[in-house]
């Protein structure tokens, strides 16, 4: 994959509207998985760093995209120190999320030109998140804070570009509640890649739900 640069991944990750939140042990159902998003439509993927064959499992996935997924850019959520950053970076991990703000990881992921989406359950939080150069940040966890909270985020500081994750599912009175509250795009996981779709079959239904999820998306920023 050619190298883009920060702003340029930004861009990308905010004009899909929705980035999918996946891991799993098997290779196979991984890589169905990413084709699958990528048959429907889109062209970012948060593999999160979960469980004892994430990183194991990453090379593989750079290797199939480049292969046969051009344009997908993917990134590695659940970072929390700088050595698992490193280590995700130099597989060819384009983007870095965490569940939290740590100014350290954001300090390093400034120097090496990468973009931080870090974890904020605050104002306070965002603000900082910003000082140190996060363009995007995720909040989270969505469930919890929800569209409200957004919402109120957004009235002294209008500028902050916000992902929620947690509490976002493929329901159009979900999705349109998160994009009139302001956010830029959503993250989802669970709701989207059910347990019961990890098979073959069940590759093509997550492939039109991302597809419908998408064209969702797109109706609803039409509103706001």
């Amino acid at each position: 994959m050619a190298a883009m640069s920060r702003r340029e991944i930004a861009e990308i990750i905010i004009d899909g509207g929705m980035v999918p939140v996946f891991n799993h042990d098997d290779p196979m159902v991984s890589k169905g998985v990413i084709k699958a998003c990528y048959e429907g439509g889109l062209r970012v993927f948060e593999w999160t760093n979960r469980g004892n064959r994430a990183v194991e499992v990453f090379p593989i996935l750079i290797e199939m995209i480049a292969s046969d997924c051009p344009g997908m850019r993917i990134g590695v959520g659940s970072i929390m120190d700088i050595p698992s950053a490193e280590r995700y970076l130099s597989l060819g991990a384009e983007f870095l999320v965490s569940p939290v703000f740590d100014p350290d990881l954001a300090s390093f992921a400034k120097k090496q030109s990468v973009v931080f989406i870090p974890g904020c359950g605050s104002v306070t939080e965002i603000h900082q998140a910003q000082k140190w150069g996060a363009g995007l940040v995720k909040v989270f966890p969505g469930n919890t804070l929800g569209p409200a909270f957004v919402k109120a985020v957004l009235g002294p500081m209008p500028w902050s570009l916000i992902m929620p994750t947690s509490g976002v599912s493929p329901e159009r009175e979900n999705l349109e509640a998160w994009f009139k509250a302001g956010v830029k795009c959503v993250g989802m996981g669970s709701q989207l890649f059910r347990k019961e779709l990890m098979n073959d079959e069940g590759m093509a239904e997550i492939e039109e739900k991302v597809r419908e999820v998408l064209s969702m998306i797109k109706d609803v920023r039409a509103l706001f």
